[in-house]
């Protein structure tokens, strides 16, 4: 998607703060951070969102959940626990049409979310 922020920044052309990156996964520090630690996680194929996951891509979020430990390990939260969160659509707060998810350490979070 030529108008997608995440793509854009996948492919170079918005800058971010690259913490990882394979050849399913784009992770990067969030520019608003709801914590300490506060990395966004995206596929680097374009899935519009949750709704959006099937069978031909569910590999994209397989591999995001396979990293986030190795991410959590690496910036020394994994001890301490860390929050993983999806929004999803318009009334779930989803801002960017991109399927991501927000990793998010360094404080306590409440419940409900907080």
């Amino acid at each position: 998607m030529k108008d997608c922020l995440f793509c854009k920044i996948i492919n170079g052309e918005i800058p971010s703060t690259k913490v990882y990156e394979d050849e399913f996964v784009y992770a990067f520090n969030d520019i608003e951070p709801q914590a300490p630690h506060h990395i966004v996680i995206v596929p680097k194929k374009h899935i519009s969102s949750a709704n959006e996951i099937n069978s031909d891509n569910s590999i994209y979020v397989s591999k995001i959940f396979e990293i986030i430990p190795k991410i959590a390990q690496k910036l020394g939260f994994d001890k301490n626990g860390y929050r993983v969160v999806n929004n999803c659509g318009k009334d779930g707060g989803q801002t960017v049409s991109h399927l991501h998810f927000h990793l998010m350490a360094g404080r306590q979070f409440g419940w409900p979310a907080g």
